[in-house]
């Protein structure tokens, strides 16, 4: 059986069973993520008040309000905004903790079990969800959110190890885009689901958790059979893909890399440059994704179907425009019409200014649900090209030792994810138009201070401590008394 399956795959470009198989990876951990802020809506009781706060909108303005849960008192639990905000940004308590211990033992060991199994374990506690928050309320949903985020931290960093494995250099926009755009699905993929299974199902909002839970133990089940770890370890790769990886990728990828440099990598401006960009996107991906379906129930007032399908509508168009732009970044790059370097600051810049204007401008739209969601939509859409742009500059900068410095990158910028729902939660008490006019504000400064950053500073080459050679040389040349230390000019001049 072994021996069938492996001749009817040989003929399939296994990067590319990679790449999709990565894509579910990233489309099941958004979902799981993101699947509880549209059932929070629903698992929450909103408050039942005569009086309408300045900037509140009306709550007879429904495009079509014929969800049943509109009829019906919604939620059992009685937690207040900040309440809410704490437990939706637990999650990326346990999140932040895991990047770094996961990046390095992706390196060191593949990529595959330490992402596999950290999925695996988010599916378990999502599956979890509904007995532990019966039990325990919004203490027992705080800590199993924690133990989801220690599971999913591992996901970015071992992915970004495995695609320094099997990318080369001229698809790396297309494949690294294609994985990452699973983050955009994800969310379109939970919001639209949910909102059905909200509107639908006779069990409530914990069918939302036993279906996103379901899907993640399936993607594990044929994760650990599909892929590997690299092309050498593959059994149904052909000689001829894995001859092509090889010769492609032996300038800047190596089998058995040094130590990772912290001193060259803590002292490395074009890294900086790609956290401080990682920060910004974060920011305002975070707020949106985690925040969005409470702006449309609660300030718009949609239906809960309508939530749905209204809060995933603009990560739909975000994935198309990642897409079509990572292909566009590889041909500007494959015909010589910008750097590498270029390429990745004109994706984040589009991708920062783009968004931030076009959230403000939906904040002065008011209570006007279509031209809201039409603002969100074209804003969420440019940020689609952060993917080819300051998404896969991890893997231009160092393919070595990427799966360590994705930790930092997205380690460090994660913490956002802790702070943006608590802010909200703190500036938008009433839920009303006004108070969220200041946190899209705070969106658009966050935006266009990290994207100086990296627009300055950012760099598209491999940068001179992902040579073995030169660490070794570097390390050589320690050893060696002083009077004998010779200068190697051309390792120098490449730094």
């Amino acid at each position: 059986m072994f021996a069938n399956w492996k001749s009817c795959c040989i003929y399939v470009p296994q990067r590319w069973i990679f790449a999709l198989m990565g894509f579910l990876a990233l489309l099941n951990a958004y979902a799981m993520r993101v699947c509880l802020s549209i059932a929070i809506t629903e698992m929450v009781m909103q408050p039942n008040s005569s009086t309408i706060a300045d900037g509140s909108c009306p709550s007879n303005i429904h495009i079509s309000g014929n969800s049943t849960a509109d009829n019906t008192n919604k939620g059992i639990y009685n937690w207040n905004e900040e309440e809410q905000g704490i437990i939706l940004s637990s999650f990326y308590w346990g999140y932040v903790l895991t990047h770094l211990p996961g990046g390095m033992l992706a390196e060191r060991f593949g990529g595959k079990y330490s992402l596999g199994l950290g999925i695996l374990s988010t599916a378990f506690f999502t599956l979890l969800t509904p007995i532990a928050v019966e039990a325990g309320g919004s203490v027992a949903l705080i800590v199993l959110r924690v133990l989801m985020g220690l599971g999913e931290g591992t996901t970015f960093p071992a992915l970004n190890a495995m695609l320094a494995q099997w990318t080369p250099p001229e698809e790396r926009s297309k494949i690294g885009s294609l994985v990452f755009a699973g983050a955009q699905l994800g969310t379109v993929f939970a919001t639209t689901l949910s909102g059905q299974i909200l509107h639908h199902s006779s069990v409530g909002w914990p069918a939302v958790f036993y279906v996103f839970g379901t899907f993640g133990v399936a993607w594990f089940l044929l994760w650990i059979f599909l892929c590997y770890n690299n092309p050498r370890e593959h059994p149904f790769i052909s000689e001829e893909e894995a001859k092509y990886l090889d010769e492609r990728m032996s300038a800047h990828t190596h089998k058995q890399p040094p130590p990772v440099p912290w001193r060259h990598i803590l002292r490395s401006a074009p890294l900086w440059a790609l956290i401080a960009a990682q920060i910004g996107h974060d920011w305002g991906f975070f707020t949106m994704v985690t925040d969005l379906p409470k702006y449309m129930s609660s300030v718009l007032k949609f239906s809960i179907q309508d939530n749905g399908y209204y809060s995933s509508l603009p990560y739909l168009c975000m994935w198309f425009c990642s897409v079509l732009t990572s292909w566009g970044a590889d041909w500007l790059i494959i015909r010589g019409h910008l750097s590498t370097t270029n390429v990745r600051k004109l994706g984040t810049t589009i991708a920062s200014v783009g968004p931030g204007l076009f959230i403000i401008a939906a904040s002065y739209a008011g209570c006007d649900q279509m031209s809201v969601v039409i603002l969100f939509t074209i804003g969420m859409t440019l940020m689609g090209t952060f993917y080819p742009g300051m998404k896969v500059n991890v893997l231009d900068l160092s393919p070595n030792y990427s799966g360590t410095l994705m930790a930092m990158t997205n380690g460090i910028a994660a913490f956002t994810g802790i702070i943006t729902p608590y802010i909200v939660g703190i500036l938008t008490p009433n839920q009303t138009v006004n108070e969220w006019r200041l946190v899209f504000w705070i969106v658009l400064a966050i935006f266009f201070i990290t994207n100086g950053i990296f627009a300055l500073y950012a760099s598209g080459e491999p940068q001179p401590w992902n040579d073995p050679e030169f660490l070794r040389d570097e390390a050589l040349s320690q050893q060696k008394p002083k009077g004998s230390t010779k200068v190697h000019e051309k390792k120098l001049d490449r730094a």
